[in-house]
């Protein structure tokens, strides 16, 4: 689950990346390994208390651009349940012009019943997303989630635009080696029903809690502007070895405003959330 909500949203729209040439690789390939994510974010949305998770991963890239992924979601903190939920995707990279690319995705969605994942609604998500490389000079992004959430729970739908450039370096410490700098804003818009979800999982709620609960409650299935994110990932490649990392700072919009009911119910109210992304993995 983190490395989709990083590739779909939490950072959930992110492209691939180039390998060591620059270039979109154009033969199959097989990478695995293991990411690490400072706290749960989605979308700015996160729990009182960070929630580290560790995801060990995998994806099979055909030539073609058809691709198959998976991963699973450990939260070490847990006494039990560490294996909160994990995810199973295929999905298709395609080139529309030599600097429009594209993708579309199908995604299936697993949690434990005890799961503490701010997207633990979520069943299936559907994307679709492209990017359009102006002269290698910036490269505007827009990407399209649709969310079928578990029974009971109304769907949600997620648009991003992002803006960002490459900065690429060969031969940094070995001649075959790559470092790939690429600072990143994008915006995100949607619905929240998949927090309303979380929300509700929350218990010994006063009456004065619940109505502003409430309140804040039947707003959510409206589309707004969810948060503004500024990243910056590196990527450094060196034969079979891929090595990444990415700080992000969400600015949250529309987020819950009562601090003293955010508080009593496990919730964050803060304007604004800083985590990150790292991990590494070989690929074959």
């Amino acid at each position: 689950m983190v490395s989709l909500l990083t590739i779909l949203s939490y950072s959930a729209f992110s492209q691939a990346r180039p390998d060591s040439t620059g270039q979109a690789d154009q033969k199959s390939s097989l990478q695995i390994g293991t990411q690490f994510l400072s706290n749960n974010v989605f979308m700015g949305r996160t729990g009182r208390k960070a929630v580290p998770i560790i995801s060990p991963d995998f994806k099979y890239m055909f030539a073609s651009g058809l691709y198959f992924a998976g991963d699973m979601d450990i939260v070490p903190g847990l006494k039990k349940d560490r294996i909160n939920g994990g995810s199973l995707t295929a999905g298709y990279d395609f080139d529309l012009t030599r600097n429009l690319e594209g993708g579309i995705s199908y995604s299936k969605m697993f949690y434990n019943a005890n799961s503490t994942l701010v997207g633990a609604s979520m069943t299936n998500i559907f994307n679709f997303n492209l990017d359009y490389n102006i002269d290698h000079i910036i490269t505007p992004s827009v990407s399209v989630d649709y969310s079928l959430n578990n029974r009971g729970v109304a769907n949600d739908i997620f648009l991003n635009a992002g803006l960002s450039h490459d900065f690429i370096s060969h031969n940094v410490f070995d001649k075959k080696d790559a470092l790939i700098i690429s600072p990143t804003v994008s915006v995100n818009w949607g619905t929240q029903n998949f927090y309303e979800a979380y929300i509700e999982r929350k218990t010994n709620q006063t009456e004065r809690q619940l109505a502003l609960m409430n309140t804040f409650e039947s707003r959510l299935n409206q589309f707004q502007l969810l948060d503004y994110e500024i990243s910056v990932p590196f990527d450094y490649k060196i034969k079979h070895f891929i090595a990444h990392f990415t700080p992000t700072y969400a600015i949250v919009q529309n987020g819950f405003k009562s601090g003293a009911v955010a508080r009593a119910v496990g919730l964050s109210n803060n304007s604004s959330v800083l985590y990150f992304e790292m991990g590494v993995g070989l690929k074959f």
